[in-house]
């Protein structure tokens, strides 16, 4: 029998659809009762059709993301042990961080790199050892951070000088393959919206292409903060795929995938009812494998207060093996395709994301933006904005800001300084910086403990 079952349905139009809706309201407004629109301006509709889709907006092959554990490098034996560990565990990546040059030979021991995937954040800039390492790995499944922009936005310096940081970064980009990692996670950790991330991330990364020319297009790779508006995440990755390729099309270029790094927001991370912030990376993990990251670095529940320890670090990669392996998302990046409400917000967010992007080329380009401050106050406007919204209750972090636990004591448990530090240095701009929403609820409430023994 090969009569298609649907067949028998009538098609409904969107418009037929409207129009019921329009009676059922009883002479309430469609548009004022049930269209909601997000501070940044995308529209959510009550239903959505076909006509909503008529640009899928990913691609059709599926692969495996990577589950990634991040180590720094402060002795080099011990990253190593915690490296081998991590991959005997689950892990098929590693992020190695680190602040200065180390023993990579001892750092990188015994791992077998056709079978795992590296990737290097030097928060240093040294041409000879960057490429020393580069060339010691040699995998096509390597990949490099020297990103001299972000360190720019970040510090408000350049590591020594823009001449200076230009011609080594120069000699790591000529050298070694995936060395323009561009980070655009700074931009949400820091209140960024999801459009201005989008945006910066592709203006941040024009300026290389500008400086190094197209032929270096395949050399790029991205990384990305996830927060918790869970179809909005998932619709931002894939609008930035959406984004790159239409930007590398105007440079001529049209096989242009390239690879993203993802990792849990730290903004909404809190110390108090700590885990909660479980349930947090849980939901940010799915939007990232949904989304289409291609490889995915977990936080632990107290990696804001905690040093680095095993049983966090454990739990962490646990939830990532969990939904790939035990929740049927292993390769998962192309479940979202021709979801008519994920493909209407993707397009929205990359329709927008593109007229930011444009707005900041004509007034000349990221740097001339960041130099100017207009990037930072941009930031920090809707970084304001959340924070006063949080602070009335309307934005929700659970066990926080809403049904507290006053039994919960914190300050015999922090490790680390958990609030935004700030240096008192001179910088040749503003720079961006990264603050959780929960940091003023949680100093009073620290205080009041210390205050009441």
């Amino acid at each position: 029998m090969s009569t298609n079952l649907f067949d028998k349905f009538t098609t409904t139009s969107a418009s037929a659809w409207k129009q019921k809706i329009q009676v059922d309201l009883k002479g309430a407004d469609y548009n004022d009762t049930l269209l909601w629109k997000t501070d940044e301006g995308i529209v959510v509709k009550p239903f959505y059709t076909k006509d909503d889709c008529k640009n899928s907006s990913n691609t059709d092959s599926t692969f495996k993301f990577n589950i990634s554990q991040s180590i720094f490098i402060s002795d080099e034996k011990i990253a190593n042990y915690i490296a081998i560990n991590a991959i005997e565990k689950g892990a098929n990546a590693i992020e190695f961080i680190a602040t200065e040059k180390f023993n990579y030979k001892i750092a990188l021991q015994k791992i077998d790199f056709t079978q795992v995937s590296i990737y290097f954040r030097f928060q240093f800039l040294d041409s000879d050892f960057v490429n020393n390492v580069s060339d010691f790995v040699d995998s096509k499944t390597c990949f490099i951070q020297t990103d001299i922009i972000n360190n720019l936005a970040q510090t408000g310096n350049w590591f020594k000088n823009l001449k200076s940081d230009h011609t080594e970064f120069e000699k790591i980009v000529s050298h070694s393959n995936n060395s323009i990692g561009v980070d655009a996670s700074l931009y949400q950790n820091a209140g960024a919206t999801s459009t201005q991330q989008l945006a910066y991330a592709l203006a941040h990364a024009n300026e290389y292409l500008n400086h190094f020319g197209s032929e270096m297009a395949s050399k790029f790779h991205f990384n990305f903060a996830v927060g918790s508006n869970y179809f909005f995440e998932i619709a931002k990755l894939r609008a930035f795929r959406i984004l790159w390729k239409s930007l590398l099309k105007e440079y001529g270029i049209e096989n242009s995938e390239t690879s993203i790094f993802a990792q849990p927001s730290s903004r909404n991370k809190t110390i108090y009812d700590y885990n909660v912030n479980m349930l947090r990376t849980t939901s940010e993990s799915m939007s990232a494998i949904l989304g289409g990251a291609n490889t995915i670095c977990n936080l632990s529940y107290d990696s804001v207060y905690h040093k680095k320890n095993e049983f966090g670090e454990r739990i962490a990669r646990n939830q990532l093996l969990i939904l790939q392996q035990e929740s049927y998302l292993e390769s998962a990046n192309t479940f979202a395709k021709g979801s008519y409400y994920i493909e209407s917000i993707t397009n929205q967010l990359a329709e927008k994301a593109l007229q930011i992007f444009k707005d900041i080329e004509k007034s000349g380009g990221f740097l001339k933006q960041l130099k100017l401050g207009v990037i930072q106050r941009k930031i920090t406007e809707n970084a304001a904005k959340e924070q006063e919204k949080f602070d009335k209750g309307e934005l929700i972090l659970l066990g926080t800001n809403k049904q507290p636990n006053k039994d919960d004591l914190m300050k015999n448990e922090i490790e680390l300084y958990p609030f935004l530090k700030t240096k008192q240095i001179k910088t040749l701009l503003p720079p961006i910086l990264k603050k959780r929403l929960s940091e003023p609820y949680e100093k009073e409430r620290l205080n009041n403990e210390k205050e009441n023994g």
